[in-house]
């Protein structure tokens, strides 16, 4: 269970440290916010890596999730959001809102530090 953003960043961190490819993935959540399934579900290339937004909403739908966290590395160590980053958590937000799962964060994540996408106004 990651009952704060604090134990979310820390888990998010332990898990991602080492990749020296960016992974997105997402953490599913039922509606008590308890977590069904942590799936990472895209691999890509030093700088970037290719989102779906079907693949999430039907893996969401399959698990029956309430909500949802969406998690990704930046191996540069730099974790400022890119614009290409808010770009796919916009698309992401709006195609899950037609099938009613809330998107209640956005994390990137390094080896030393992290950004959320709801603490900075970006959700």
């Amino acid at each position: 269970t990651l009952t704060s953003p604090e134990e979310t960043r820390n888990y998010l961190r332990l898990r991602l440290a080492e990749y020296k490819n960016e992974v997105f993935g997402c953490v599913y959540l039922d509606n008590r916010h308890r977590i069904i399934d942590v799936a990472e579900l895209f691999h890509g290339t030093i700088d970037g890596a290719s989102v779906h937004p079907r693949v999430v909403v039907q893996q969401s739908l399959q698990l029956n999730a309430a909500a949802i966290l969406f998690f990704h590395n930046h191996p540069s160590g730099v974790a400022e959001p890119s614009h290409a980053d808010e770009s796919i958590t916009r698309r992401l937000k709006e195609a899950l809102a037609l099938v009613d799962v809330r998107v209640l964060d956005h994390f990137v994540v390094t080896a030393g530090e992290s950004v959320s996408f709801a603490e900075r106004g970006l959700l």
